[in-house]
């Protein structure tokens, strides 16, 4: 039998979107994925059903609530309802389209065809369970930093991706040119998911490795310290990362760190200095933040 998830739906004003992506991801959110509904926007975000009890629903849902009358907006519309993992997975093909992501990806369903006129680098995904689709401002400015990053470095580039997901920023990463890409999840259904995209754009084993574990576990993986890395989670978690950042880069490493809101990026900043990295750049998108850093 397979899995059951919660599936959760706010109906509400397209200016809490970020607020409710935000709350998602701190409850635990599997995957998320919003839609137009005339001048309203309609976001759905999916739970593992041992993960939630209806209390914790109700609690997201007064939250939600809370975060709109604060900010003067109109209180959204929360509800929910059980389905099993076949039903989730159907209704990701109801709602996704391919998608044009910075100046060379188009972000495909691996069940539908690219436009016969593209010119773009085809990235095919299906999402499955885990966290990715390029639909969240934080994956669209990590998979942008990546187009700056290997459009300049050399062919022989060697990345970790902490956090994985879907493992679209370890597969984006490849289709730009990298050499290889250690791809790691402490989520088992994320590690399935990005060994079967990893599947759909052809890339081997070799050149993606997918772990499960996270930093720890990738320092005893890589054969040598990685040219640069790639974390989109939250912004606590790169925080308790930060102080072994280190043990997995070269001495000149780089890194492209997302999930962070524009208010948490002071926070994260200041730690990354106090452990010897550099905040190269910050790229903004609505009220999320990507840091390019590199060690100092």
């Amino acid at each position: 039998m397979g899995n059951s998830w919660w599936e959760v739906q706010v109906l509400c004003d397209p200016a809490m979107e970020d607020d409710i992506f935000w709350r998602f991801d701190s409850f635990g959110s599997q995957g998320t994925s919003t839609q137009r509904r005339g001048s309203a926007s309609f976001v759905q975000a999916y739970f593992a059903q041992h993960r939630l009890e209806l209390l914790d629903l109700s609690a997201l849902a007064l939250l939600v609530k809370q975060d709109a009358l604060c900010s003067d907006l109109a209180v959204p519309r929360v509800t929910w309802n059980l389905i099993d993992e076949e039903d989730w997975s159907k209704s990701w093909k109801d709602h996704w389209r391919p998608e044009p992501i910075g100046d060379r990806f188009l972000i495909t369903p691996a069940w539908l065809e690219p436009p016969d006129d593209n010119q773009r680098i085809v990235l095919r995904l299906d999402p499955g369970v885990a966290f990715g689709t390029g639909a969240h401002p934080t994956t669209q400015l990590c998979l942008e930093s990546l187009e700056m990053r290997l459009t300049y470095d050399s062919p022989n580039v060697t990345l970790a991706d902490i956090g994985c997901g879907s493992g679209i920023l370890s597969i984006g990463a490849l289709l730009l040119g990298a050499k290889k890409v250690y791809a790691a999840d402490v989520d088992d259904l994320a590690v399935r998911s990005s060994v079967e995209n990893r599947e759909l754009n052809h890339l081997s084993a070799e050149d993606m490795p997918v772990l499960h574990g996270s930093l720890e576990d990738l320092v005893n993986a890589v054969d040598a310290p990685v040219d640069g890395v790639v974390c989109n989670i939250l912004a606590e978690v790169i925080m308790d990362l930060i102080p072994n950042l280190h043990t997995l880069v070269t001495p000149e490493g780089w890194g492209i760190l997302s999930g962070i809101l524009l208010e948490q990026s002071k926070l994260v900043a200041d730690t990354l200095e106090q452990h010897g990295w550099v905040v190269a750049t910050l790229w903004r998108r609505q009220e999320w933040c990507c840091l390019n850093v590199r060690r100092s």
